[in-house]
């Protein structure tokens, strides 16, 4: 073997655009995670106050430029190329941005970026949670509620590549405004802005409540997880998934409001 070169192993960069944090991981392309970093999202969450605190994270987490490409998942639907984030539902001025083009510019690598939830649901059918299913559906529960649908093992993303927004359909028509122009959404009974609202507490704090016994947040995640319910009855009647996963930081609670989803 003498004189031959060995390559390194490809690596890649995922990259989680999140309401409250920015997390990034990079990774090996048999998906095994080598280095991970989250960093708060700047406030407030502008484009380009985005785009400065991605690049200056990818600087941190990759010094030496090993990763080959970059992906991005972003809170709302991306257009068809994977190059624009048409809207971030729940960040500040974002419309149109063609964020892969910036970031590419930033980077000197190339970049594609898709909805965040479907990231999630591709990855969890790879190799998490629902590896064993050809129909599953994830819910991610963060500061907004995406959605991710897999039929037949493949990703479901509609004509225009923006369908699987399962937290935006209505469970009140009378019901809290939404922050797609939708009022009393799935979104806005079960994210975490929901959750601050309806309480004026963080979804950790109820839930170390709810583990000490406080009688109050038990009683909340108990609605909640009605509410939760309510949504999931409407997506498995129209969808009859194999398996539903649930992702997201209000999961951390899910003890406490899932035995109660369709009570």
């Amino acid at each position: 073997m003498s004189g031959e070169s060995i390559e390194p192993r490809a690596q890649v960069l995922g990259v989680d655009l999140g309401g409250t944090a920015i997390k990034l991981g990079r990774f090996s392309r048999d998906g095994a995670c080598l280095h991970s970093l989250s960093v708060p999202t700047p406030q407030p969450s502008t484009p380009e106050a985005v785009l400065a605190a991605m690049a200056e994270a990818i600087a941190q987490i990759d010094p030496e430029k090993q990763a080959i490409a970059i992906g991005v998942g972003t809170p709302g639907p991306a257009d068809a190329t994977g190059r624009i984030a048409r809207v971030a539902i729940n960040l500040i001025g974002w419309h149109n941005v063609p964020l892969a083009d910036w970031l590419e510019a930033k980077t000197e690598r190339p970049v594609i970026i898709a909805n965040d939830a479907n990231c999630a649901g591709l990855g969890e059918a790879w190799l998490g949670a629902g590896r064993w299913y050809q129909n599953l559906i994830l819910l991610t529960l963060g500061t907004g509620v995406g959605g991710a649908i897999i039929l037949n093992g493949k990703l479901f993303v509609g004509h225009h590549g923006t369908a699987g927004e399962l937290g935006l359909i209505t469970l009140n028509p009378e019901g809290p405004p939404c922050n797609s122009g939708n009022r009393g959404s799935l979104e806005s009974y079960t994210s975490v802005q929901a959750i601050r609202r309806r309480t004026g507490m963080e979804p950790e704090e109820l839930g170390m409540l709810a583990l000490a016994g406080d009688s109050q947040a038990l009683a909340f995640w108990q609605t909640y997880g009605r509410d939760l319910g309510a949504g999931l009855a409407s997506l498995i009647y129209v969808l009859t998934p194999e398996a539903i996963i649930i992702g997201g930081g209000v999961s951390a609670s899910a003890d406490f409001f899932l035995p109660h989803r369709f009570g």
